[in-house]
């Protein structure tokens, strides 16, 4: 992702938005995202979380189509048993 000058979470229109240094603006609609891939409920918790506290990954598995091998990885926020 090239030049962005901020990049966070909308509650407001549940999109993330990446802002360019060329004053260009991107939205990602989070809804859609989880209907495109068939999110679960538990996916659904991953990925809220990824959207909550790092957007900026979000939006580059989004734009990079790697929301599945995302889903599948191991995370060191999970918690532990």
């Amino acid at each position: 992702m090239e030049k962005i000058t901020k990049c966070e979470f909308n509650i407001d229109t549940c999109c993330v938005e990446i802002k360019f240094v060329d004053g260009s603006m991107l939205a990602i609609d989070c809804n859609a995202v989880e209907d495109v891939y068939d999110i679960w409920s538990c996916e659904r918790s991953e990925l809220d979380w990824l959207i909550y506290n790092n957007p900026l990954e979000y939006a580059y598995h989004v734009l990079n189509g790697s929301v599945r091998d995302y889903l599948k990885g191991n995370h060191e926020h999970r918690l532990m048993d």
